[in-house]
């Protein structure tokens, strides 16, 4: 494994690499297009999200750091209501008949509020707040029409090579940007 992520990081560093990912990008987003955005405006995870907005709202900094600790203790326990939360709901149910009909190109999908805290995933993710990293920050932060493609990496759980791409998602009445959904999609289905 790792000296196909050295032969991978290499080829992106090499002009021919750049253009490489640059046609990858170009493959990745007309797939994102044709397979994924049909649905990422269903209204199961719009309305899911717009509720978690409504109960966020007053959270402080403090709050959210306290929720994303809470959220990794309870992944490593049995105990967890904080994700069941987010796992056990008709929008977790609706990511996860997403992921079984993709035929395995897709590993994983999640769905963030305006902070940038999960709404629904089709699993478990490692952590609750997102808000710190570029799948909620290069989307929701930046507005309708945000697209961000993570670098080409190893899964992890799954031992895929994975890129993760997430867009801000709009709600259809105010054309306005209320959260931001990620999804993992397996290098070797697409590519």
């Amino acid at each position: 494994m790792k000296l196909k992520n050295l032969l991978v990081s290499l080829l992106m560093l090499s002009p021919l690499g750049a253009a490489h990912a640059n046609d990858n990008e170009v493959i990745i987003k007309a797939y994102f297009e044709q397979q994924i955005e049909p649905w990422v405006s269903d209204e199961a995870l719009l309305s899911a999200v717009r509720v978690r907005n409504v109960m966020h709202k007053d959270l402080t900094n403090d709050d959210v750091i306290a929720q994303d600790k809470q959220w990794r203790a309870e992944v490593e326990t049995d105990t967890h209501p904080l994700v069941d939360g987010v796992l056990k709901s008709d929008a977790a149910d609706f990511l996860r008949h997403r992921v079984a009909e993709a035929g395995g190109s897709i590993t994983e999908i999640f769905v963030m509020d305006a902070k940038g805290l999960n709404v629904a995933a089709s699993s478990a993710t490692s952590d609750y707040w997102q808000g710190d990293e570029p799948k909620h920050s290069e989307t929701f932060v930046k507005g309708v029409g945000a697209m961000h493609i993570s670098d080409l990496e190893v899964d992890s759980s799954t031992g895929l090579y994975q890129v993760q791409v997430s867009v801000t998602l709009t709600d259809p009445n105010t054309n306005e940007a209320i959260g931001a959904i990620t999804v993992g999609l397996v290098a070797d289905a697409i590519l």
